[in-house]
């Protein structure tokens, strides 16, 4: 279905806008610049409070808000073969070539993916997160996501560490996993216009105060270092069960004067925060790759971070301070970076991220993984079966039972609603679209 070597992808994910966060920035923009090189993007995801329908974003980014409503964790109840015909009715639609999935945590997509392959598309799967082996949470996932990738045609993971993980948890080839790391908008986040005097050095956080962002780590960092710096303040973004346990260890130690808590931060004002500050502190216990890091850096500050995850790959050695998860070793890392400071100029570092990390760059290599794709040859139904049967002595029968159960499912659909009964969507010149986003912009500042 594509077109001069131009693919129409379908983004899939239970996390996107409204909602904030890594994986939600990171389908963001990589449509957009996907969109700038030719190809047609769409995005399905659930719904969230009242938006529901097909929405458009800037840039012609045509939006799905199927009326699934979120249970937990912005996740939504797996329902197996509840999505089978909507998901059906948009791929056919849009004329979709590519299905591309988002987070293993995300149960939309784990049924986009299955779905799609039992239709015959070429699916890819983008995995954001790490996991363990041992507790009973991580096996299931690990489970789920075998399943997932059994049949997958190709696999990208942000950051090599996380690539290593996905390749133990689910058995998927090596050879059939790229690694491209995310990126950031240095147009957005830039440094303050004038350097910040070094009289009073602020560390910020801006984290999701959970445990496995290292908010314990923090109750227990923060008073030793006020007590060996008495020119350090502590600006704390974020909102989160373990906000608790940080205005209690403010109260006991008496830091309130030292210690700003600023509560959920908005997107758009997060370079707002990052400024106001020196140093950007990470204290994750977790991480594949840390989109936060690269915002700060952008922004101008020195980044000292837990050496966890695939955060050692994401920024230079004399851009970041890395600290083992303990809270001796990160006191003693924040005490180096500030003797850093006077040797880092905010400008300096932000050019160099601009020439790191790059949308534009991540959208190029993502093409060259759905070229990959799409040259994956088809195979019969019983091949494909079979994969499953690899996946355990009883998760494999049941793998195999579910997937044969989805084909013949859609085969009494294509019955049902013959794919010719379901209207194709016209094309949209997104040059047309651009003149009246920016027709509609001049209309709404004239009235303000």
């Amino acid at each position: 279905m594509a077109e001069n070597g131009k693919q129409r992808i379908l983004m899939v994910s239970d996390f996107f806008y409204p909602n904030f966060g890594g994986v939600e920035n990171h389908i963001y923009y990589l449509s957009q610049c996907l969109i700038k090189l030719g190809h047609k993007v769409v995005v399905m995801t659930h719904a969230y409070s009242d938006r529901t329908g097909v929405r458009y974003m800037t840039g012609s980014l045509k939006v799905y808000y199927v009326p699934w409503k979120p249970f937990l964790m912005q996740n939504t109840l797996p329902t197996f073969y509840g999505t089978l015909p909507i998901i059906r009715t948009i791929l056919i639609r849009e004329k979709i070539s590519v299905v591309h999935g988002h987070q293993a945590f995300s149960t939309l997509c784990h049924e986009a993916l299955m779905h799609a392959r039992t239709m015959g598309f070429k699916v890819v799967f983008t995995d954001h997160s790490l996991y363990g082996f041992a507790d009973v949470g991580s096996i299931h996932m690990n489970k789920v996501l075998q399943f997932t990738l059994a049949d997958v045609s190709q696999a990208i993971c942000v950051s090599h560490t996380s690539k290593e993980n996905t390749v133990l948890r689910s058995g998927l080839p090596p050879a059939k996993v790229f690694v491209i790391p995310n990126a950031v908008d240095t147009t957005m986040f830039k440094p303050a216009p004038e350097r910040l005097s070094n009289d009073e050095i602020v560390i910020v956080v801006v984290s999701r105060l959970v445990y496995r962002k290292g908010a314990d780590l923090l109750v227990e960092v923060i008073p030793e270092v006020c007590r060996l710096h008495p020119n350090v303040r502590f600006v704390i973004g974020g909102d989160g069960p373990k906000r608790v346990r940080l205005e209690e260890m403010r109260e006991k130690h008496s830091l309130q004067d030292r210690v700003d808590m600023l509560g959920a931060v908005p997107h758009a004002k997060v370079r707002s925060v990052l400024i106001s500050g020196h140093i950007f502190l990470n204290s994750s216990l977790t991480e594949a790759f840390c989109i936060a890091i690269l915002e700060a850096a952008s922004c101008g500050l020195l980044t000292v971070s837990t050496r966890v995850g695939g955060v050692p790959e994401v920024l230079p050695d004399d851009m970041v301070v890395l600290a083992e998860p303990d809270p001796g070793d990160m006191v003693q890392a924040i005490t180096k970076a500030i003797n850093m400071l006077p040797h880092i100029d905010p400008q300096t570092m932000h050019l160099r991220m601009k020439r790191l990390y790059s949308w534009h760059d991540v959208a190029r290599r993502t093409e060259i993984v759905y070229e990959h794709a799409l040259r994956c040859p088809s195979q019969p139904l019983l091949d494909r079966l079979s994969r499953y049967l690899t996946c355990g002595a009883w998760a494999g029968k049941l793998f195999f039972v579910v997937m044969l159960i989805d084909f013949i499912l859609w085969r009494v659909l294509q019955v049902w609603q013959p794919d010719g009964d379901i209207e194709v969507v016209p094309e949209i010149d997104p040059a047309s679209f651009h003149r009246v986003e920016m027709s509609l912009n001049g209309e709404a500042k004239e009235k303000t």
